[in-house]
């Protein structure tokens, strides 16, 4: 069968590997670079940056475990921007190589539907491709949300993209949104040495993750330097020169060198063709796709940032291979979205799955919680990573409908969790498990035990 797929970010070219893999003929249109947003300019540079700032923050820190450093520590961007390109341009080329290996034909360029099971491709060479396909996977993907209050100059007020290309450490930053390209940025940037401001319009940064989690974090960035402001809206952002003005909440302002916004992704669905094809969007321009990802044109799927789910890489990609199962008549359940695993790179790490505990009182949904703060273990104590806890919700049948963890490694963590939501399993069917001692992993351990009030190391 042939599929033609447009976008090459985690969904498109991970199902472009799998349908290949499969036996189909592939196509694989893309205007920029193997990888997408996530692999260039998103996830894996920006946790490259990280990377550097936690070995920054542990240097600074090291003679708490006898290492002593009597000369000066000095951060070098130069060499961790270089560091960081190297990576991407690393992982870049290794996905290259597999489309090569696996027989994937690459087109650099910009794909449109026209019409029918016809693509039609601008060539990055100047020149018009149309090309007839069985089946089509849009994998498009989304870009940075910037309304027209924010005079985004791309040099002055920046998106998450420019801020991962600049050649230097701004001296100061103000950064509109609190959420996971904001804390991670702006902690990166803080320990960095800019003057690093948050300002999120929400009762707390990360406002879709377990309020509790969110305080842990907001006081580590905070002793990082970062200034945070919530519950109040930007009112307005004005260039004067070579700085940035931005009044928000109680006309209250900061002038800073960048101003970095911050506030979510739009879906790239305005010029892909849809209504060539017949294919239906909801009021913010997402496409509309059954569980199996079909659009309402049933020979076209849709897949990643440009339809109403998670907007994450392995949500993405998971959406990808159902593509694919459902145009080879593999058999594959539906996607449950209600356990994606949502991951924030800080230090500490944020992750959760499921339902938080304010949703489940929102939404009147009884629930049992049960929760073990990492300062009480031995491993954590010992690894000087005490920062954190776990908390797993369960529901009137002990069912576990969500977790959060907050520490060192929570994103490595989440998985048990992940898969205990995925599931349906109920909180004994986990802990019949047994957790490795000394490790971080035994709070979840102890957590479980306290969902019916007998972990032993908890009063």
């Amino acid at each position: 069968m042939k599929i033609t797929i447009l976008g090459a970010g985690p969904g498109g070219y991970e199902a472009a590997l799998d349908a290949a893999k499969c036996g189909h003929e592939v196509t694989l249109i893309e205007k920029e670079y193997m990888g997408g947003t996530c692999l260039n300019c998103g996830c894996i540079p920006t946790k490259a940056l990280l990377a550097s700032s936690d070995m920054l923050h542990d240097v600074r820190n090291a003679a708490e475990f006898g290492v002593l450093n009597d000369g000066n520590i000095t951060a070098s961007f130069g060499v961790c921007a270089d560091r960081k390109e190297k990576i991407v341009t690393g992982l870049r080329n290794g996905v290259g190589f597999l489309m090569d290996q696996n027989h994937v034909r690459i087109v650099n360029g910009y794909g449109r539907l026209s019409g029918g099971n016809t693509v039609t491709a601008e060539r990055a060479d100047g020149g018009i491709e149309v090309i007839e396909s069985d089946k089509i996977i849009l994998a498009t993907g989304s870009s940075e949300a910037v309304p027209p209050i924010f005079p985004y100059d791309k040099e002055h007020v920046i998106t998450s993209k420019e801020a991962l290309s600049l050649e230097e450490i701004p001296e100061s930053i103000a950064i509109v949104g609190g959420g996971v390209i904001g804390c991670e940025l702006g902690q990166f940037f803080a320990r960095f040495g800019s003057k690093v401001t948050i300002i999120e319009m929400m009762e707390h940064i990360l406002p879709a993750e377990d309020k509790e989690a969110a305080k842990i974090l907001e006081r580590s960035l905070k002793k990082d330097g970062v200034k945070i402001f919530c519950g109040v809206p930007v009112k307005s952002m004005e260039i004067n020169g070579g700085s940035v003005t931005v009044k928000f909440g109680d006309d209250s302002s900061v002038e800073v060198e960048k101003a970095l916004i911050a506030i979510g992704r739009k879906p790239n669905t305005g010029d892909i063709g849809l209504d060539q094809a017949g294919i239906e969007t909801d009021k913010r321009g997402f496409i509309i796709v059954d569980g199996m990802m079909r659009t309402s044109n049933q020979d076209i799927y849709a897949i990643g940032d440009i339809v109403p789910t998670p907007q994450l890489a392995h949500v993405a990609a998971k959406e990808g291979f159902t593509a694919v199962d459902a145009i080879g008549g593999r058999q594959t359940a539906e996607i449950n979205y209600n356990a994606v695993p949502r991951c924030i790179y800080t230090d500490p790490e944020v992750a959760g799955v499921g339902i938080t505990e304010d949703s489940a009182k929102q939404k009147n949904i009884a629930y049992r919680k049960g929760t073990f703060d990492f300062k009480a273990l031995g491993k954590a104590r010992a690894s000087g990573k005490t920062e954190g806890m776990v908390k797993i919700l369960a529901d009137e049948n002990d069912v576990i409908i969500g977790a959060s963890i907050v520490g060192a490694h929570a994103s490595d963590m989440l998985s048990v969790l992940t898969l205990a939501v995925t599931l349906g399993l109920k909180v004994n069917d986990v802990d019949r498990s047994i957790f490795p001692h000394p490790s971080m992993s035994e709070a979840i351990m102890e957590a479980l035990h306290d969902v019916h009030k007998s972990s032993v190391h908890k009063l």
